[in-house]
């Protein structure tokens, strides 16, 4: 057992029950509990209660996996009343760290964990090491999910695959649709492959028979299916069964699902045997021309006792990671050493810091100076006196270590979505791939990119379609700069300007897929005539590989199916990033030159007017090509 520095507290949040634990081992629950989520007026309130049956255990860190998507600080559950601040429950709470995740989500980041005990495999197939694994959950909804193998960890889809529309299969199939049409305008598998949806399929197999209307619950089905005492339960538990391997089938090949298709949630581990001998294995064969490609892939069910809770661990235990070898990490556990070696006005900023870092981080000196009750110059020497060179290094330092390190995700707009959803799914992609963004900025390719750009004599930028307005964003804060630049986005001037590069002209391309033949036709142009090439683009393209420095971008958006978003974001974020390089490399430069200007003739110190000095030295000019 790897025992923990501290007990964590891990909650499994639904619309009946709040199921919380305490993790003192890895992956080893106790003090479990169920909490009846209508006994109490909040998740604040029913959290409270348990971490009071605790005492006199002290509880620093949380983690909640909830039924509901997660996109931002405010969370609202969809099938229940209760919604709340992620940040404001944590203060009330007095929680050092409060990560709130999708359930499904946390389910997905528990399959790495799972040991051969804690699944059962239903038919053939072997999995592909260190390839995509799908994850369907049938319970009160349909939920659907998969993990991406990256380095050492892994990456989990948010995915509302279980609105995906119903397709049946054979004649029961035809029976239950044409009766659930009569009810809704669009039917999903969720509407069938779901609590819910069992009951549906008992009322439709019931009124195609002639029997009379009667209603049996999921949970009363499912009994006398299993009891066999029911000969129209049966039925509809096997169509049920039928319809769960359509919808695994279609997601192992929309994912490439190679390392397996896993199936949990509430209703399809209570089937034990029942499951195993269903028709579920043969329909998720049934393939037609890709029935050998599904054939090699197992599917498994999860038996484990707490999957959820061990993947709301994993998830909490990777963001303590990342806290501690941030540079925030390091700021708060540097206050809490000198804390007692500080000024007494010192240690009520120190106080404040520890209590409520987030505020901090975000509020100007002059309220952090009324909330600690002490003068601005006392903010700041607090911050000179832990080892910060002032206030904006300081909240710097610990920013970096209160960004959350949960696992990026892809919310998928739908129809149904109205337009509060869909603004808080584009907004929240976005935020999502800039933080991809951030973590994964590596310095070499952005320090040689700033050397192609100072050792030329002209830039000249490259793009199509899209991100003509990347390229011409480009253009304009290059020439701010003094730097002499053309950006090109039709395709005859293209072929025109890439006659005239030479090796000290620096060329930019920029591209979301980095695989067009029109622009890599003129990558190979201007190669060869010698000039050097930067590519804006995505990872491991052909644009990426064959630049000289390649600034790239990872995002979850298709060009052929969605408007180019995120991906036009990151590039302006890229281009932002080179010219603030550029800048400061530019000023560093233009200092040193006037420094030594001074040096060599003193008397020039005399004659240079106190205004319009400018500090950075240009760029050479060259002649100028046709823009």
């Amino acid at each position: 057992m790897i025992a923990l520095e501290s007990p964590r507290l891990i909650a499994d949040i639904g619309r009946i029950y709040a199921r919380f634990a305490l993790e003192l081992e890895r992956d080893q629950f106790s003090h479990q509990a169920s909490l009846r989520c209508a006994d109490h007026p909040s998740l604040e309130h029913a959290i409270s209660t348990y971490l009071e049956s605790l005492h006199p255990i002290k509880v620093e860190h949380a983690a909640i996996a909830i039924a509901t998507p997660v996109d931002g600080d405010q969370v609202r559950m969809t099938n229940y009343h209760w919604q709340f601040s992620i940040e404001q429950t944590r203060q009330a709470l007095g929680l050092d760290t409060l990560v709130v995740v999708n359930d499904f989500t946390a389910l997905a980041m528990a399959l790495p964990r799972l040991g051969a005990e804690a699944v059962r495999q239903v038919g053939g197939g072997q999995p592909v090491k260190s390839s995509v694994i799908g994850l369907l959950g049938a319970g009160t909804g349909l939920g659907v999910s998969g993990l991406i193998p990256s380095g050492e960890g892994w990456f989990s889809l948010g995915s509302e695959g279980g609105h995906t529309s119903f397709s049946p299969r054979d004649d029961h199939e035809i029976t239950v649709l044409q009766h659930a049409l009569q009810l809704f305008d669009h039917v999903s598998f969720e509407r069938l492959v779901s609590g819910s949806g069992l009951e549906l399929i008992y009322q439709a197999l019931s009124k195609a028979k002639g029997l009379p209307s009667t209603y049996l619950s999921a949970t009363e089905i499912t009994r006398q299916a299993l009891d066999d005492k029911h000969p129209l339960c049966c039925s509809t538990l096997n169509v049920f069964c039928n319809m769960l391997g359509t919808a695994a089938s279609n997601l192992a090949v929309t994912l490439g699902a190679t390392g397996g298709v896993y199936i949990g949630g509430s209703i399809v581990p209570r089937l034990g045997a029942y499951f195993d001998q269903s028709g579920f294995r043969q329909r998720f064969e049934d393939k037609g021309r890709f029935r050998q490609y599904v054939e090699n892939i197992p599917t498994y069910v999860i038996t484990a006792d707490n999957p959820t809770f061990m993947g709301v661990s994993a998830i909490l235990e990777t963001q303590l990671k990342s806290l501690h070898n941030s540079a925030g990490s390091a700021i708060l556990s540097q206050i809490r050493r000198l804390r007692t070696q500080l000024s007494p006005a010192e240690q009520r900023v120190a106080e404040l810091v520890l209590a409520q870092p987030r505020s901090v981080l975000n509020d100007p000196i002059h309220d952090i100076a009324l909330a600690a009750q002490v003068s601005q110059p006392t903010v700041i020497r607090f911050c000179r006196s832990v080892g910060c060179k002032g206030l904006s290094d300081f909240k710097l330092r610990l920013a970096s270590g209160l960004s959350v390190s949960v696992p990026i995700t892809h919310s998928q707009v739908t129809q149904e979505d109205s337009l509060l959803e869909l603004g808080s799914k584009v907004l929240g992609n976005t935020a999502n791939a800039v933080l991809q963004l951030r973590n994964e900025l590596q310095r070499e390719p952005i320090d040689k990119a700033i050397d192609l750009v100072m050792n030329a004599k002209r830039v000249e930028i490259f793009a199509v379609g899209n991100y003509a307005s990347v390229a011409q964003d480009a253009q304009m804060k290059f020439l701010r700069l003094g730097i002499p630049c053309g950006a090109h986005t039709d395709p005859h001037l293209q072929q025109l300007v890439s006659k005239l590069v030479d090796h000290d002209t620096t060329t930019i391309f920029i591209s979301s897929g980095g695989n067009l033949p029109e622009l890599m036709d003129l990558q190979n142009k201007v190669n060869e005539l010698g000039s050097p090439v930067i590519a804006i683009t995505a990872n491991q393209s052909l644009l990426a590989k064959k630049a000289d420095a390649a600034l790239v971008a990872e995002h979850n958006e298709h060009a052929t199916t969605h408007l180019p978003m995120i991906s036009r974001v990151l590039h302006l974020l890229l281009i932002d990033i080179l010219v603030v390089g550029l800048e400061m490399r530019l000023t560093d430069e233009g200092r040193k030159s006037k420094a030594m200007a001074l040096v060599n003739k003193p008397e020039a110190s005399r004659s240079l007017p106190i205004l319009g000095v400018r500090t950075a030295t240009p760029i050479r000019p060259s002649i100028s090509h046709s823009q």
